[in-house]
């Protein structure tokens, strides 16, 4: 029989809160990431306080690691001090910290990794004896529990008292407390009223806020409302009245508000920015498309939000794969796979954008392991497929595994698998609900089968297919490059195709890009 940690009462908060903690930490600290072992010990220490996981969770949330990210350390730090191989897995690791005590060679490796001992990680009990000083309490202290002397509002409550008075001052009102059991019941009754009126006083400061009642509703359909016009309305309109939106959170976001109502406007934020990357994406400004995706992706882990994080990585992968930044596109994915859940389509999606980031940079082994890997994650999905603001996304991942293959295959020179990727890709957005169509997306798809047939020896269906691509009803930026790509390809294989020059016209006579506004100045973050 294994042997079985003991288990404590079960955690009282989400995982996020204790993320939220430690940014908090980190700001305090003045620390972009994790300065010492002993930073990473007080914040553990502050999250096993306030939200009750066991001590090797809190390590973990602590350093910043997902579950995924902790096992990658371990195996690192094996190869890297030449330690005995370890057959370590996240399901393993999630026992550990679910209550199931590591052997003691699991134990070692854990102490090592986190730069500790057992008894921090919650492996064994410390019970040695030291003797109590009023130096060790900050009950008694005459310095707050910072070691530094009181200031601000604690200072002025002291008026300016010596040391000797503020310590007896708190040490009366300690006895004060601890003889309440002792007190005459009139006396107690004064004290515990005290104690009530200060209670109510406690949590209408924890729920003071200057949000409206509705404000947050507002919110939720507002995203979900641009969400929905993303691919029906002209990108221009849509930007503009999105970073009015992103303005309005900013500002609430520096307002008075709860715990809970900051992590949902950070959240909001984050959605808002990453709608924002792919919109100043499709006007061709990639700059600005990046920072926002960014943006995203921290507001995703200021509010504890890994599924965000996901999707705006997700968005910067596209956006650096448009600009011929093959390494960085696959980094981006690699990037939101350690935030998206194993089993929803984002993670098909993103394996997908990895494959499709090696076919650019001419790596046909890496297309194809992430291209397998994409397929291995799309067999794990659920039957109900999640939804995101309302909208169905299992189709992304049906997209993912036939439009990126089809353009991973034409720039690998492999053109008939493009165009039976092609094919299915149109397939797939030719099925799907009105309201679930992305033109831009199926324009696309179109020009891909379209250079198959022109790698294929079939220029007059490639110009068909191409005139097609530019007659969607939402042509952006990047069919606008892919077919700057298809009327290349042409020119160069059959220069004297006449059908090739009107399709050329076609292209040119496209709206170009409308220049995003300048953010460089007021409220934009």
């Amino acid at each position: 029989m294994k042997p079985q940690a003991k288990q404590p009462p079960e955690a009282a908060h989400h995982i996020s809160c204790g993320k939220a903690l430690r940014e908090q930490a980190l700001g305090r600290a003045g620390a972009l990431d994790l300065a010492s072992p002993e930073l990473v010990a007080q914040i553990a220490a502050e999250i096993q306080a306030h939200c009750g996981h066991r001590l090797l969770k809190c390590r973990r949330i602590a350093t910043g690691w997902t579950v995924v990210q902790a096992v990658a350390a371990a195996h690192q730090l094996v190869a890297t001090d030449g330690l005995p191989r370890v057959s370590l897995s996240e399901r393993s690791w999630k026992q550990w910290e679910a209550g199931l005590l590591p052997n003691a060679d699991y134990q070692d490796l854990l102490c090592r990794l986190f730069a500790t001992n057992p008894v921090a990680l919650g492996f064994a009990r410390d019970y040695s004896t030291e003797p109590r000083t009023d130096q060790d309490d900050p009950l008694w202290s005459d310095s707050g529990p910072d070691g530094t002397l009181p200031s601000g509002a604690e200072a002025e409550e002291t008026g300016g008292l010596d040391s000797t008075e503020v310590r007896a001052t708190k040490r009366r009102h300690a006895v004060k407390l601890a003889g309440l059991a002792l007190a005459a019941p009139t006396a107690a009754a004064e004290i515990l009223q005290q104690a009530a009126g200060e209670a109510l006083e406690f949590t209408r400061q924890a729920e003071a806020t200057s949000l409206g009642s509705g404000t947050l509703d507002h919110l939720d359909l507002a995203v979900a409302a641009f969400n929905r016009a993303y691919s029906l309305k002209p990108p221009k309109d849509v930007f503009d009245a999105v970073m009015d939106y992103r303005r309005k959170v900013d500002t609430l976001l520096k307002g008075r508000h709860t715990h809970r109502q900051q992590r949902e406007l950070l959240a909001f934020a984050g959605w808002l920015s990453e709608l924002l990357a792919w919109l100043a994406h499709d006007l061709g400004d990639a700059r600005t498309g990046l920072a926002f995706a960014t943006d995203a992706f921290v507001h995703g882990q200021q509010a504890g939000h890994g599924q965000l994080c996901a999707w705006s990585m997700d968005a910067a992968a596209s956006i650096n794969l448009y600009e011929n930044r093959p390494a960085k596109a696959r980094d981006a994915a690699m990037k939101g796979l350690l935030e998206a859940p194993a089993d929803h389509p984002l993670t098909v999606r993103l394996h997908a954008q990895a494959a499709r980031a090696s076919a650019a940079d001419g790596d046909d082994d890496g297309f194809t392991i992430a291209y397998h890997a994409a397929e291995n994650a799309y067999q794990l999905l659920p039957a109900r497929a999640p939804r995101r603001f309302g909208m169905d996304v299992l189709p992304l991942a049906d997209y993912a595994l036939t439009s990126y293959p089809a353009t991973s295959y034409i720039w690998l020179g492999q053109a008939e698998n493009a165009r039976r990727h092609a094919a299915q890709a149109l397939a797939v957005y030719e099925s799907a609900p009105v309201a679930s169509r992305s033109p831009s997306r199926e324009a696309i798809a179109r020009i891909d089968l379209a250079l198959a047939h022109a790698l294929l020896g079939d220029p007059d269906d490639a110009v068909t297919l191409g005139h097609q691509a530019l007659d969607s009803a939402r042509v952006v930026d990047s069919v606008r490059a892919r077919a700057g790509d298809l009327t290349a390809l042409l020119a160069r294989r059959y220069p004297r195709h006449a059908a090739v020059d009107g399709l050329r016209d076609h292209l040119s006579a496209t709206d170009g890009p409308t220049p995003l506004p300048d953010t460089s100045e007021g409220e934009a973050p």
